[in-house]
């Protein structure tokens, strides 16, 4: 893989964040004309972040790092911001997701790299 697929990850996870953000907008008491404002522009700002992502990344690793940011981020915002409880069960699953984009990354490297 080219030496820009560090890159990748920044634009992957800033997708996540954006996507993470736009649900969180839904939730701001602001009127619903300005939230709906804010989740077309986070999801748009999302899909170029994702897109960017995609010219460093496969698909499987742009696709999965988004997933995996979006997740963490929207429960860690609910949680900071709204009050919402956190299960052991959800830090459980966080972790997993996280040690399988880890798992999935390293091996399309190595896939990618053994069919240059």
């Amino acid at each position: 893989m080219d030496s820009g697929s560090g890159g990748g990850y920044v634009w992957a996870v800033c997708a996540g964040f954006n996507a993470a953000l736009a649900a969180i907008s839904t939730k701001l008491p602001l009127p619903q004309f300005v939230r709906y404002a804010f989740v077309a522009v986070f999801n748009v700002t999302m899909w170029g972040c994702y897109v960017n992502s995609l010219k460093a990344l496969s698909s499987l690793q742009a696709t999965v790092t988004n997933f995996a940011t979006n997740f963490i981020s929207s429960g860690l915002a609910g949680f900071f911001f709204f009050h919402e409880s956190l299960s052991p069960q959800w830090f459980a699953g966080a972790l997993l997701i996280i040690i399988g984009v880890v798992i999935l990354s390293k091996s399309s490297v190595e896939e990618k790299l053994r069919t240059d």
